[in-house]
């Protein structure tokens, strides 16, 4: 299957970007290279480095970035060692970075890799399939409470409690294997008329594949480090699809921009720290009319942008 993904807020980052065309700029999450030709294109003595911890992902952007040569590195590595891979590479500092972290149209239009609730296939959902845990083991191995914990946190599906024990009451008799089997356990966990809105699966899904990919864990961990990594006036542009994200993104924004720690009645800061940069986001920027006709899995796309000092 052809790799394909709609690139979701394209002109709004390519323009909050800023590019210049001697800058260095990075994807952390390359994906189909929708995001990155669009860099290329603008760049003429500049660099770009493109991750990606997907081997489908990393053979179809060399594919699409080939025209532009030596200017372009591709990196099978996830976004969080990207700082550390960078300056291994004698790269100190970059102009922008792109993070656009919905999963990609391929990865749930691909049966095989399990990522969607509307196909019937194995259990898998891994962004990166050189690592053990997939979905099998999370709906098999983990404990109904570990279970009921993950569908709020990450799905926040109000009927959490009752997946997770049907979960566990049907691996009793034989182990979940495919998508299909997970569906009908997760819609018998859910009255009939609870189920109007959209599919009943589609929050323990989202739920699932965040845990198996750590995705909350590595986008926190990470957002520091980006930030470290802009040099003066570059920008950190990030795309979330959820309020998980958002909120992570929105609060790291928050502490960069202000990270003061004395208490408010202090008359003058004196714990030293200094603002690293700017949210020029204040709200995030959201999908035009056009791009949502155009493409409905951008409707809850939301862009927010640093800027460094």
């Amino acid at each position: 299957m052809e790799f394909k993904h709609y690139s979701v807020l394209l002109s709004e980052t390519i323009e909050q970007l800023h590019i210049r065309p001697d800058g260095v700029y990075v994807d952390g999450t390359l994906g189909g290279a929708g995001h990155a030709s669009e860099v290329c294109r603008r760049l003429t003595t500049g660099r770009f480095y493109g991750f990606d911890q997907d081997d489908a992902a990393i053979t179809a952007a060399g594919e699409r970035l080939a025209a532009f040569g030596e200017r372009v590195t591709i990196i099978r590595d996830n976004y969080c060692n990207a700082k550390a891979v960078l300056q291994s590479m004698g790269v100190e500092g970059v102009d922008g970075i792109v993070l656009d972290l919905g999963v990609s149209s391929y990865q749930l239009d691909t049966e095989e890799r399990g990522f969607s609730y509307r196909y019937d296939a194995p259990l898998d959902m891994r962004m990166d399939r050189r690592q053990s845990l997939t979905a099998r083991e999370i709906v098999n191995d983990y404990s109904e409470t570990e279970l009921f914990h993950l569908i709020r946190d990450y799905g926040e599906d109000s009927f959490a409690k009752n997946i997770a024990k049907h979960i566990v009451r049907a691996r009793a008799d034989k182990p979940i294997e495919t998508t299909f089997e997970l569906n009908e356990i997760i819609k018998a966990a859910i009255p009939a008329k609870m189920r109007q809105n959209g599919h009943p699966s589609k929050q323990t899904f989202q739920a699932i594949r965040i845990a198996c990919n750590r995705e909350l864990e590595v986008l926190k961990g990470s957002l520091d480090n980006l930030i470290g990594l802009l040099n003066p006036g570059g920008r950190l542009c990030i795309i979330t699809f959820h309020s998980l994200e958002d909120r992570l993104v929105k609060s790291a924004f928050r502490q960069a921009e202000n990270p003061c720690t004395c208490p408010p009645e202090f008359p003058v800061c004196v714990c030293g720290r200094k603002p690293l940069g700017r949210s020029v986001t204040r709200k995030p920027i959201l999908p035009s009319d056009r791009e949502l006709e155009e493409n409905s899995r951008s409707k809850s796309a939301k862009l927010r942008v640093f800027e460094k000092l």
